[in-house]
């Protein structure tokens, strides 16, 4: 239900509650049948600070859905130290899928070791390692991702 649309509908200008765009002249829709302006959808992290948005990339679990929306916005294109946060955070989350898909099913059939259960805990640290390295601002590289991030992060 849509009264007013705060942008324009066709070019995304933030227009109020002009009757038509100052940029483009396009009327605005008034009433419940007016769509959500595209522009304002794909400026959705436009409101999400660098900060914030670094330490969402290294979530245990579902980090790895921050980093690709963070690596593929054109928000944080130019940003390097987001970008190296959001590839460390994948590169991050793909050793948790090793250790679940590969370390588990091996480790469980050796009685008395549980290896699983140390990587788990180790991946766990560093992931809170990291998101407080990333509300400080700071680029901390960890031992091998940290190197793979930084050479993506020189790739772009």
């Amino acid at each position: 239900m849509y009264e007013q649309m705060p942008f324009c509908s066709q070019c995304g200008k933030q227009v109020g509650l002009a009757r038509y765009c100052s940029r483009c002249g396009a009327k605005q829709p008034v009433g419940d049948s007016a769509p959500p302006p595209a522009a304002a959808v794909r400026d959705a992290l436009a409101a999400v600070n660098p900060r914030t948005a670094s330490i969402l990339c290294y979530i245990p679990g579902i980090g790895w859905i921050a980093s690709i929306i963070v690596l593929a916005s054109d928000r944080f294109r130019h940003d390097r130290l987001v970008r190296f946060h959001g590839f460390q955070g994948l590169y991050l989350f793909v050793a948790w899928l090793l250790d679940d898909q590969v370390l588990r099913p091996l480790l469980q059939r050796v009685p008395g070791f549980h290896l699983h259960a140390v990587v788990q805990l180790v991946l766990v640290g560093m992931s809170i390692f990291m998101m407080v390295k990333a509300a400080h601002d700071e680029a901390y590289s960890l031992p091998l991702f940290g190197e793979l991030a930084q050479k993506s992060v020189a790739e772009d």
